[in-house]
């Protein structure tokens, strides 16, 4: 056993060395090989997230070997009118358009039905012709994925599918802990209710506060509800949450619920709703992963880790590659639910009251702090000291009182019988 957690040890120093060492990714644009048959050639890797970004880049007169990557928010047929200007400047500057397999595109009229096949724009030194072979290979790894699955008009977003896992996997764990220690499972579903609630209300108006103040005046009907109102009315769902707001509202809900429907200690309750969101947490991150958004700073291209987003916002900076941190905070997630499991079925610290809650509020943030000096910004980090960004100094009063909770469960022991509600 002790040979195991030494490897589990060795493992976890070696990818944080690994990536606090590989910071040293300073280049304006990636680089790789455009594979045509058996030639490589070396070319410049340019992508944006913004048409006026694109629409520059398309003006530069360059010789270099070219490929640009079109985001999909590129060849939108919303947009159509701008994108197939766009697309018709980089024709005139020589480059031909590939599609998702790198097929070329010939002698075809962009029209809104064909837009969202022209994926590479490419400028070689060598012409590419309808019989090669053209692929892309990179010392990093490439996410770009489609982020919902498309039902003919309707599109189910993956962020949003991440959030249904979350709370119905957090629905089956909270039913089977009411029915492990005798509690009326009559008593999930209105604290479910609550939850939802004070998570999506509490997530977005803690996003809006602590990173994009300026909706309140700028677009102020998009912080309530999924829309914007700016350049036209657009559904664009709950876009922007903060976990910090979230777990602010979650408490205030979850305090509603123990005293006036399940009545309980609120910290009876807490110790379980910990384990759920631990694992509710890591599904969410994994939503963010496949929105490319919550992303990493630059890292070194040749470093394991290095994934370029594509699709990511130009609030991040350049495209080139970064670290996956939604994964590494979501792996931090899965583990802390794990632990926190193992401890809610086989000691007996959910009969101190307290005790499992502030080790998952501890550590939670802890994880959250420390992934954050691998993370971009979010929006402008208006709260800053000692060199810690936002993220990190709204993480620290959290750790402190789950340190806090753990000390003051040693008052609040129960014995297992009373440990039922009918």
């Amino acid at each position: 056993m002790s040979n195991l957690f030494f490897r589990i040890y060795l493992f976890i120093f070696a990818i944080t060395a690994q990536c606090f060492f590989a910071q040293n990714n300073s280049a304006e644009l990636s680089e790789g090989n455009l594979k045509i048959n058996s030639t490589e050639i070396p070319v410049k890797i340019f992508a944006t997230s913004e048409l006026i970004e694109l629409d520059s880049f398309a003006n530069l007169k360059t010789n270099q070997n070219t490929l640009v990557i079109l985001n999909k928010s590129n060849v939108e047929v919303s947009h159509f009118v701008n994108s197939s200007f766009i697309l018709d400047k980089f024709k005139n500057q020589n480059y031909q358009f590939l599609d998702k397999n790198f097929k070329l595109i010939e002698n075809i009229k962009v029209t809104e039905d064909n837009i969202e096949a022209f994926k590479y724009a490419v400028k070689s030194s060598t012409p590419i012709k309808s019989t090669d072979k053209v692929d892309l290979e990179t010392p990093f790894k490439i996410w770009d994925p489609s982020t919902g699955i498309h039902l003919g008009p309707i599109t189910l977003h993956f962020y949003s599918l991440m959030f249904i896992f979350a709370f119905g996997i957090g629905y089956f764990l909270m039913t089977k802990m009411y029915t492990i220690d005798g509690v009326d499972t009559k008593f999930v579903e209105p604290f479910f209710t609550w939850t939802l609630i004070g998570t999506i209300l509490g997530a977005r108006l803690g996003h809006v506060i602590f990173y994009q103040p300026e909706l309140f005046k700028e677009d102020f009907w998009s912080v309530f509800l999924p829309i914007s109102t700016k350049n036209g009315l657009k559904f664009t769902g709950f876009a922007g949450l903060a976990s910090h707001g979230a777990t602010l509202a979650v408490i205030v809900t979850t305090l509603y619920y123990s005293y006036k429907i399940i009545k309980k200690n609120p910290l009876w309750v807490f110790d379980r709703l910990g384990i759920v969101v631990a694992i509710g947490g890591a599904f969410v991150r994994m939503g963010n992963f496949f929105n490319s958004e919550i992303i990493g700073k630059p890292i070194d291209p040749t470093s394991p880790f290095a994934l370029l987003f594509p699709q990511q916002s130009s609030e991040y900076g350049v495209t080139v590659p970064r670290y996956p941190t939604q994964l590494f905070e979501a792996a931090g997630y899965v583990t802390l639910f794990v632990i926190l499991w193992v401890l809610y079925r086989k000691t007996d610290k959910k009969y101190q009251q307290g005790w499992l809650f502030g080790l998952f509020f501890f550590l939670l943030w802890a994880i959250r702090f420390s992934v954050e000096f691998l993370k971009e910004p979010q929006g402008d980090e208006f709260i800053s000291f000692a060199g810690l960004n936002t993220g990190q100094v709204l993480s620290i009063p959290f750790m402190l009182a789950g340190l806090i909770i753990m000390v003051y469960s040693k008052n609040n022991k129960i014995a297992p019988e009373a440990d039922k509600t009918f």
